[in-house]
């Protein structure tokens, strides 16, 4: 045996006998790195006469070529093996529950609406809902609005074609408010009445506090001996819950609405602290001033008589706001058209967690 054959019998033994990756990469380094064994015998070639080259190369190349061949064999081998470890060691258990985190967030809009509903709920209110699509009767002449009222100037409304009327002829259209939803209430179920009405409207108006689409709540409350104190007391006692504050300071002014006698606009006292109003205090406190919020008022005996109800004996109160309104005035927002751009930035910064689910207990804006 020459000695070229033994040096490789000895390094493809010792490769066959290495215990890790560890062992067999200081193994290929002794043979083949820069001063190994290997390498050491393929540097003497340059210096040999042609014959001694002729002679000793190929062994010395064969010698190269088994130990690289036994070096990938073993590592291989190892590789295959501790994988096969790795994989007997770990277990999976698919019957366990995924706890992945929850994805997404909940829009300030959905927040506020979800907070007053929680609000309303605990002071007996129902939640009613109604068509977006409305006919003409239940939007405006049901609500003391007929076809010749100057109010209706007040509305800028997306009317349908003539051709889409309903089968009773009345014009179609985007409702301009939530009040037909308590028309439909009225028309459909004896008093006592307590409902919230949430939802979209649609006025064609666009800037930085309108927009075409928007979000509105209104309540209704008919039963009997209804006085404008009841009023009050519920606009102060919403208030108070949804801003999370005792110091709300109303103030009532007359105004004018087809739908209410007598009609109040509600303003509420704040303040501004850095570029941002907060609610609280009383507007003719010091530094403190009056802002419009809401419009509200005694229903119309017209409105209750229109729904088929007797006014001398029911009377009721109702009140409107704008929910896009209320939460940029509680979360410090200061452009209604963010609200639709569907910009994900803006979401991630103003947006509430999927688990985020508002109660009197823990806190409406939890």
């Amino acid at each position: 045996m020459s000695e070229y054959q033994a040096m490789q019998a000895q390094l493809v033994g010792d490769i066959a006998a290495a215990a890790d990756l560890d062992a067999l990469e200081a193994l290929r380094v002794a043979a083949l790195g820069k001063a190994g064994s290997v390498s050491a015998l393929l540097k003497t070639l340059g210096a040999m006469s042609p014959e001694e080259r002729q002679e000793r190369g190929p062994q010395i190349h064969a010698l190269r070529e088994a130990v690289t061949g036994a070096l990938a064999a073993r590592k291989a081998a190892l590789e295959a093996a501790a994988l096969e470890q790795r994989l007997a060691a770990e277990r999976l258990d698919m019957t366990l529950p995924a706890d992945a985190a929850p994805q997404g967030s909940v829009h300030p809009v959905s927040q506020a609406m979800d907070e007053l509903a929680e609000i309303f709920a605990d002071m007996g209110f129902a939640v009613a809902t109604g068509p977006e699509i409305e006919d003409d009767w239940r939007n405006f002449t049901a609500l003391n609005i007929p076809e010749t009222h100057p109010a209706r100037a007040m509305h800028d409304t997306f009317y349908f074609p003539p051709q889409m009327a309903n089968a009773d002829g009345r014009p179609m259209l985007l409702r301009t408010h939530t009040s037909p939803v308590q028309v439909r209430t009225m028309m459909s179920q004896q008093p006592p009445i307590r409902i919230i009405a949430p939802g979209r409207v649609y006025r064609s108006d666009s800037d930085a506090t309108h927009t075409p689409m928007f979000h509105q709540v209104e309540s209704l409350v008919i039963d009997r001996g209804i006085h404008m104190g009841h009023l009050k007391w519920t606009l102060e006692t919403f208030l108070k819950a949804y801003f999370e504050r005792d110091d709300i300071v109303l103030r009532l002014r007359p105004s004018y609405f087809p739908f209410t006698e007598p009609s109040a606009e509600v303003d509420v006292g704040y303040r501004q602290e850095k570029g941002r109003r907060i609610v609280g205090g009383s507007g003719d406190d010091e530094g403190h001033a009056w802002m419009e919020l809401l419009g509200s008022g005694m229903v119309n005996r017209r409105v209750i008589a229109n729904c088929g109800l007797d006014p001398d004996e029911w009377q009721g109160f109702a009140f409107g706001a704008g929910i896009d309104r209320l939460a940029m005035l509680k979360y410090g927002m200061d452009d209604l058209r963010a609200f639709f751009d569907g910009d994900l930035r803006w979401l991630s910064h103003y947006g509430f967690g999927a688990l985020s689910v508002p109660t009197l207990s823990g806190g409406i804006s939890a």
